[in-house]
């Protein structure tokens, strides 16, 4: 995927595309079922669109491709996060979030969990959940803690969420300038950020203006350590979005490409440092032959979850197309703010019935008018694409966000994104979809 999006080795896109098929049935015959019935829905949707469409095997390439490069960044981002996990620094600067006063922990946990949020994904979540749920262990009083579980719980999940409309290394940012051309993260990088302040915004007038009232309330306890304890943190940050940006303004490769270059150059990095004083070259040779061995395929139901939903979406909006011009649906007939205001809603309502995101939006783009037909701009579709996901990932049952929560607070995954999240994802949905349509109509 790399030599592809960095034009090199032409000759090898075949190769990649077989690598794809190869890893797809190594990876099946070792995940749970319903990993399987996603496998088989893709194969099914292959054979119906080659029975019917005489130029299926480009669509099958292109969800090929589109799985190629799910499935690559996935595994670079995750090569941060192993290196992450062994970070006493990291470990130090979550410890210090989740340990703050109550009227502060959720815009510490908030604020600091895109942080997280950028550097280990999902990993962020395991990380600071662990420490939230230690924290909330020391109180002694049943109700404060329930009520701490909860809100810190929250305030990760809601940072984590507020990260995917401005963090080049969010699937949301990833595949949505994939699908809508002549689009990049530098393009939508301002109206991301506006996005962000929003969700975390509502999240944390939501959790100010529905404070738990208690009838004992606990001694505040403060908490250890300075916000010094952050640099390390802001610093590999800092050293990620520069390099990013960097790579940006001097080539023309897409964010996907630089990426899967420059995260795994970071990690190994990262990693000499932390064996610099315990034989570095060989510790760090034990550490990569553990993680393409034992860690990478730990991941294998994440992988193919990803990895079909892109490809499900690819051809199954190349099977719908048709079908939805024949039964006389026009989209190009309806109005453009109509259009981009039911974007925002329509994908987390597919979430509620165990849509995936990426699914969502690779099976989605492709049904929308152009930009030209629409008079918006391409970032418009972007930013309002990037609006629904963010919400899918608060308040769909199925999302790892949700799944990750719940497991935490022993609670499901539908009452996490329904009854904890279902106000501030109706709110939210409102604001975004004002957003959204100033953005495209306005600035």
């Amino acid at each position: 995927m790399i030599f592809d999006e960095w034009g090199i080795f032409a000759w090898l896109e075949p190769v990649k595309l077989l690598f794809v098929l190869v890893l797809i049935a190594l990876l099946t015959v070792r995940v749970q079922t319903s990993r399987k019935a996603f496998v088989a829905v893709a194969a099914g949707l292959s054979i119906a669109l080659a029975t019917t469409d005489p130029a299926w095997m480009g669509a099958v390439k292109t969800g090929l491709g589109s799985a190629a490069f799910i499935g690559a960044f996935f595994a670079a981002l995750s090569t941060l996060r192993n290196v992450a996990g062994t970070s006493p620094a990291i470990q130090r600067a979550g410890a210090f979030l989740t340990g703050q006063r109550p009227g502060h922990r959720y815009a510490a946990l908030t604020v600091g969990g895109q942080a997280f949020a950028l550097l280990l994904n999902y990993g962020a979540l395991q990380l600071l959940g662990t420490l939230a749920m230690s924290n909330a262990e020391s109180e002694n009083n049943p109700e404060v803690r329930g009520h701490r579980i909860r809100r810190m719980l929250l305030a990760i999940q809601r940072g984590f969420v507020s990260t995917l409309p401005w963090s080049p290394l969010s699937f949301a940012m990833v595949v949505s300038t994939s699908v809508i051309p002549e689009t990049s993260w530098a393009e939508n990088l301002l109206a991301g950020l506006v996005t962000s302040l929003i969700l975390a915004g509502v999240g944390w007038a939501l959790d100010t203006a529905f404070k738990p009232r208690v009838a004992v309330a606990s001694v505040p306890v403060p908490p250890s350590g300075t916000w010094v304890v952050m640099v390390p943190l802001v610093t590999l940050l800092a050293a990620l979005v520069a390099g990013v940006v960097v790579l940006n303004q001097i080539t023309d490769v897409r964010i996907v490409g630089l990426v899967a270059v420059l995260v795994p150059a970071i990690a190994l990095v990262w990693m000499l440092i932390q064996h610099w004083a315990d034989a570095p070259l060989s510790n760090v040779a034990r550490r990569v032959h553990t993680y393409v061995l034992h860690e990478l395929p730990s991941y294998r139901g994440e992988l193919i979850l990803l990895m079909m939903a892109g490809y499900i979406g690819t051809v199954g909006a190349r099977l719908l197309g048709p079908q939805l011009l024949g039964a006389g649906l026009n989209f190009s007939a309806v109005p453009p703010w109509i259009i981009l205001a039911s974007l925002v809603w329509i994908i987390p309502l597919a979430g509620q019935i165990g849509m995936n995101p990426i699914l969502a939006v690779t099976l989605i783009a492709p049904l929308i008018p152009d930009v030209a037909s629409l008079g918006v701009e391409p970032t418009a579709l972007v930013v309002t694409l990037i609006a629904g996901w963010t919400i899918s990932g608060a308040s769909s049952p199925f999302t790892a966000t949700t799944l990750l929560i719940g497991s935490f607070a022993g609670v499901s995954a539908r009452h996490v994104g329904v009854v904890w999240n279902g106000l501030y994802s109706l709110v939210c949905s409102c604001a975004l979809t004002a957003w959204v349509l100033i953005y495209a109509f306005v600035l």
